[in-house]
């Protein structure tokens, strides 16, 4: 790398140092007063200045305009960034400067005896000082941006990475993205590009807006600024554009950019660095639900919080959200070594300060969670540790009893031993009228978590723990989940294969998931399922046809669609969540309280240990009928099982 080079780099990556600003402040300012002192001397040659005056002057120029400069920091603001504000600090200090300067000169009787003249030379410095100084910090911006076109010519070393887009919008946070990918190399912002036409083209910030209502007008576009790619400033303008502009996008074979959500950054993290292509979870998510984080963080402030699959999709992500509130400690237990191992480092990397404790263990084993939480003692529990794939569920019914039955039975047994204030259970749509082993399993949960807080609310049971659930659909791009699936299909060359094509699912993005769970966790007043809102169901044909649009490919003739039938347990419509019939509204609007059957405690103890008996067992005939008799509801689709559904009719 040439010298040349590395000082562009440095002037691209800092500019100028804090110090030096200020250094150069100061030195503007007391050249400034010179300035004005020759300007008197040259158009009133009537009046003359002793040496020993102008010399005061100038010496407390230097003292007052460091000390003003100092107290104010500008000299810290990033001077490309400037706004107003920061120059209205400027004017302020200016002002601040006169003030003190000529406070000390009357001090020190060196004070003109021409009072006209006094504040004519006050008047003239202040607009000298404040001229010098703006003409320098433009001065500087025009250096800089002449350095990032330097760095930006054919020749530079990153010209095969560089990418000349226009940024989608003109709204704050389109000018927002144009601000912060000018100091990335990689990135040349060429204007800005909306869905309407106005009357005439204008420009903002310096750069030209074009308009565009069909993809022959975005050719021609492209053929003016040579662009290769559209970025989006957030998920729900791309969403806006994912029928329209997106597409045109894809016939011009043009990329499309995001700027991701902070969910998706460390908290030091430059979202320059940040910036993808658009997947299709950007594309199925819904508008931002509201969330009231102050409450929230509140909630969980200083507090010590355990985990259960902590290095699960729905684990990992509430790790990293609690991460940000501040806990006093945070657990975190599961029983997948390596991907533990990955979260503690990633935990270690991006969120230094914070108190966690990794820890192997498993749900089944009774001794283990009673050695964590008689160690640690939690005060919250929130239990995600589940088998949650209902084709391999179907396969190895037994195992998910021992893990979602047995296991959620020791959690909240021991969040009771040891005085947990609230445990919250992470469920599924797939308990409501389940077809499947894995939805009857964490049904049968929900039901003893639930007989359980009962019981206690109910004075049956000595404890103070509350018990809340939480069920909700699908998380976009969770481990083992359809998006992961498709997309490794799609990289390599396909066929991607649908179960049916008629099959339907409803989405929520992991991070949304979490927060509404920690909503609903935060708000809860007792033993309560509750239910999310989410949104419309989206055909999985669709999504895979849409994912495929989005690598830049085409359906059938790059990349085939195949219909392999549905798996065993599988059914074609999730249930809707909430409706009027079967839930009560609470204080958000996306959070509902599920109607369900209370169940006596006794009696629920009685049939999860005779279940454990039989998983443990393998006695996979008896515990089937005997989890089909429990929740009469559950009936088996395209599964084996079937034979052993309870006769509505007996």
């Amino acid at each position: 790398m040439s010298l040349q080079t590395k000082l562009m780099n440095k002037l691209r990556s800092k500019f100028l140092q804090t110090w030096m600003v200020l250094c150069l402040d100061v030195v503007a300012s007391v050249c400034a007063t010179g300035m004005v002192l020759l300007l008197v001397d040259i158009l009133l040659p009537g009046v003359k200045f002793e040496r020993d005056f102008s010399i005061s002057l100038l010496g407390l120029s230097l003292i007052v305009s460091g000390i003003i400069f100092k107290i104010g920091g500008v000299y810290k603001a990033v001077i490309r960034y400037s706004t107003l504000r920061e120059l209205g600090r400027l004017c302020v200090l200016c002002l601040g400067k006169e003030i003190l300067l000529w406070s000390l000169m009357a001090i020190c009787g060196k004070l003109p005896v021409n009072l006209h003249l006094l504040f004519g030379f006050i008047l003239l410095d202040y607009c000298m000082t404040i001229s010098v100084l703006f003409i320098i910090r433009v001065a500087m911006v025009v250096v800089y941006e002449r350095f990032q076109s330097k760095g930006r010519l054919p020749d530079h070393p990153q010209i095969g990475s560089l990418k000349r887009v226009l940024i989608y919008g003109t709204a704050d946070k389109s000018v927002a993205a144009a601000t912060i990918l000018s100091d990335n190399p990689n990135y040349l912002v060429a204007g800005y590009i909306l869905p309407t036409k106005m009357v005439n083209d204008y420009q903002l910030a310096g750069l030209n807006v074009y308009h565009c209502r069909t993809v022959e007008e975005l050719a021609k576009i492209i053929g003016k600024t040579d662009i290769n790619g559209i970025l989006f400033p957030d998920e729900i303008s791309a969403r806006e554009e994912q029928d329209r502009l997106i597409t045109f996008c894809r016939e011009a074979d043009i990329r499309t950019y995001i700027i991701p959500g902070v969910d998706e950054m460390g908290p030091n993290a430059t979202v320059s660095n940040y910036v993808r292509k658009i997947r299709i979870e950007d594309l199925l998510g819904r508008d931002e639900i509201k969330i009231s984080m102050n409450e929230i963080v509140e909630n969980f402030h200083d507090k010590i919080v355990m985990v259960t699959g902590a290095a699960g999709s729905i684990g990992f992500e509430l790790c990293r959200q609690l991460a940000t509130f501040g806990v006093k400690q945070l657990i975190l237990f599961d029983n997948a070594e390596t991907p533990l191992h990955n979260i503690r480092l990633e935990l270690e990397d991006r969120y230094p300060e914070l108190n966690f404790v990794p820890v192997i263990g498993d749900v089944r084993s009774e001794a283990r969670l009673d050695y964590v939480f008689r160690a640690y003692k939690p005060q919250i529990v929130f239990h995600a540790a589940a088998y949650k794939h209902v084709p391999l569920m179907e396969e190895n019914p037994c195992e998910a009893v021992c893990v979602n039955v047995a296991g959620s039975r020791q959690v909240a047994d021991m969040c009771v031993k040891y005085g947990v204030e609230k445990m919250v259970m992470v469920s599924t749509d797939k308990a409501v009228n389940p077809t499947n082993i894995m939805g009857c399993t964490k049904r049968l949960a929900e039901i003893y978590v639930q007989s359980l807080g009962l019981a206690i609310e109910r004075g049956e049971i000595k404890g103070v723990t509350k018990f809340v659930t939480t069920r909700f659909g699908n998380v976009l791009g969770s481990n083992g989940s359809v998006i992961p699936r498709f997309r490794e299909q799609i990289e390599h060359g396909g066929p991607i294969t649908v179960t049916h094509p008629e099959i339907t699912r409803f989405f929520m993005t992991i991070p949304e998931a979490c927060r509404l769970v920690m909503e609903a966790a935060t708000f809860a007043t007792g033993t309560q399922i509750f239910v999310f809102d989410m949104g419309q169901s989206v055909k999985i044909v669709t999504l895979a046809e849409r994912m495929i649009h989005l690598a830049g490919l085409e359906v059938g003739r790059d990349i085939k669609i195949e219909f392999t039938g549905l798996r065993p347990g599988e059914k074609l419509y999730e249930e809707v969540l909430a409706t009027k019939e079967n839930t009560l509204p609470t204080c958000h609007e996306r959070i509902f309280i599920a109607k369900v059957r209370e169940y006596p405690y006794p009696s629920v103890v009685q049939v999860i240990d005779h279940l454990t008996q039989l998983a443990t067992a393998v006695c996979i005939p008896d515990m089937v009928k005997l989890m089909k008799h429990t929740v009469p509801e559950f009936k088996s689709k395209n599964s084996i099982f079937e034979q052993y559904d309870v006769n509505d009719a007996e």
